[in-house]
């Protein structure tokens, strides 16, 4: 059991920093081509920063692993929220200043009741893939044109300080978006390979290992991000971290596995984990969008944010699903 869990660490470690890579050289080339500094965050860095979760799921997808493939997704999704948002937030208060962000939280809201109406029948079939690749389409056109009508948006304001700080050669950027590319694939195979053997060997669902070893690995890019815009005040681009990832992970991570693969969906992700994602979601909702015209995520919101994850970690500890 030694190699398995070596692979996994080494593969995990390549992961994230290949994906880092990988969002620097995507974002320096899309930078020196004229893109929208708005875009770049929401579209570059948010596909960069799932860009683990995509390869993870799309490779556990392809050799039969539903249970890493959703778990992973969906996983991810619950840990953002309620790990990332929480700790953030007792760092820093999280203030919801950008427009286009308070408009992408009723987005994220109706997109995570699709998801969860698809899986009612317990499979996620390739017409639902394609209808999530869709719908994520349409949000990023849809983001396209928000980009251009939003150029004064802080969070656009946000990401040109931050690229303006970590511009590089143009030479160097592509070199960094090739290699990372490379080894985003290499490592996530890595990674699928050890989690499966390690959830073999102890007698735990793939699903299990999904939901948090694999989710927790695969969102420390977002983790890292938040704490340091948190720490400088950045807080549209905490909150933009954690929205555009669970968009990705949501319609794209999972649609693409589904294309893959059609996924067989456990009956426990129906009745335990899509319900906790749905709420964690709404919360989210009710915290960040504010209904007197100030949202704000307190100290308080994120200890409860916290709490969530701990009851629904400790009870997945708990239950084992031991086979």
């Amino acid at each position: 059991m030694t190699q398995p869990f070596f692979i996994v660490v080494l593969g995990l470690a390549l992961l994230l920093w290949s994906a880092d890579r990988f969002v620097d050289g995507a974002a320096s080339v899309a930078r020196r081509s004229g893109m929208p500094p708005l875009l770049i965050g929401m579209l570059i860095v948010g596909f960069g920063t799932s860009a683990p979760e995509m390869f993870v799921s799309a490779i556990a997808a392809a050799e039969g692993n539903a249970g890493i493939a959703l778990g992973n997704a969906y996983g991810s999704n619950i840990t953002n929220i309620a790990l990332i948002l929480g700790l953030t937030a007792l760092m820093s208060p999280i203030a919801v200043h950008s427009g286009v962000l308070r408009r992408e939280l009723p987005v994220l809201a109706a997109i995570t009741a699709l998801a969860a109406w698809q899986l009612l029948d317990g499979e996620l079939t390739r017409l639902d893939a394609i209808v999530l690749l869709a719908f994520f389409t349409a949000l990023m056109v849809w983001s396209v044109v928000q980009g251009i009508e939003k150029r004064g948006d802080a969070f656009g304001g946000e990401m040109e300080k931050e690229l303006d700080v970590h511009t590089i050669p143009l030479g160097k950027a592509i070199f960094h978006l090739v290699t990372g590319l490379i080894f985003l694939i290499a490592s996530s195979r890595m990674l699928v390979w050890g989690v499966v053997k390690i959830a073999h060997g102890f007698g735990v669902s793939d699903l299990f290992i999904g939901l948090t070893i694999v989710a927790a690995g695969t969102s420390l890019p977002e983790l890292a991000s938040s704490l340091i815009a948190a720490r400088r005040g950045e807080h549209d681009i905490v909150l933009g971290n954690v929205l555009g990832s669970n968009l990705f992970n949501t319609l794209a991570v999972v649609g693409i596995a589904g294309i893959i693969h059609p996924l067989f969906v456990g009956q426990e992700v129906i009745v335990r984990d899509i319900p906790v994602m749905c709420a964690l979601t709404l919360l989210l909702f009710f915290f960040g969008y504010g209904f007197q015209g100030r949202g704000r995520i307190n100290r308080v919101e994120g200890a409860v944010l916290l709490l969530c994850y701990g009851v629904y970690t400790a009870y997945l500890l708990k239950t084992g699903f031991v086979h």
